[in-house]
């Protein structure tokens, strides 16, 4: 395959010299810098170490460009990996808010019985957080201490002189 050189349009160096610096999405800004630099001439490698990304960063960026244009840039295909549980968030969340449970252990036994799926406590515990549910400390409501023979002492010591 032959070696794709960016040249762009005049329409194309108003859009990009705009956006690199003003587009919302940092990741297009980028892509927008490293399509410019080529453009004005840098090589691949200085690109990427102008915009300190790799030289197969550049290379899909220039893909991207090739194969679809400004729009092709302006793409965003990243998804992270879903969780089992999502399916089941609103039982969840109905099932937690209904009746609290005190600890994670437990939280893992009730999503187990909910959903069929067992899951560590880390996961159960990012999960819920992730729905919004926040652990709650609970301690004992401190009182008075009761009076007792100490509490009648002196406050300082008492000094006398051996007899």
């Amino acid at each position: 395959m032959a070696w794709f050189r960016v040249e762009l349009t005049e329409d194309e160096q108003r859009v990009v010299s705009a956006e690199r610096e003003s587009h919302p999405e940092p990741h297009v800004r980028r892509k927008m810098l490293v399509i410019w630099s080529l453009h004005c001439g840098l090589k691949r490698q200085q690109s990427a170490k102008l915009a300190g990304v790799g030289l197969a960063t550049v290379e899909r960026y220039v893909a991207a460009y090739r194969d679809g244009g400004l729009d092709g840039l302006r793409q965003w295909k990243v998804q992270g990996p879903v969780s089992d549980l999502a399916a089941y968030r609103d039982v969840i969340r109905e099932s937690f808010e209904q009746q609290p449970v005190s600890t994670i252990a437990e939280a893992c036994v009730r999503l187990e019985q909910l959903t069929g799926l067992k899951r560590g406590q880390t996961q159960v515990r990012r999960f819920l957080k992730e729905l919004g549910l926040k652990w709650q400390r609970i301690r004992a409501i401190p009182v008075p201490p009761k009076k007792t023979w100490r509490n009648t002492l002196p406050s300082r010591p008492c000094f006398t002189t051996p007899s």
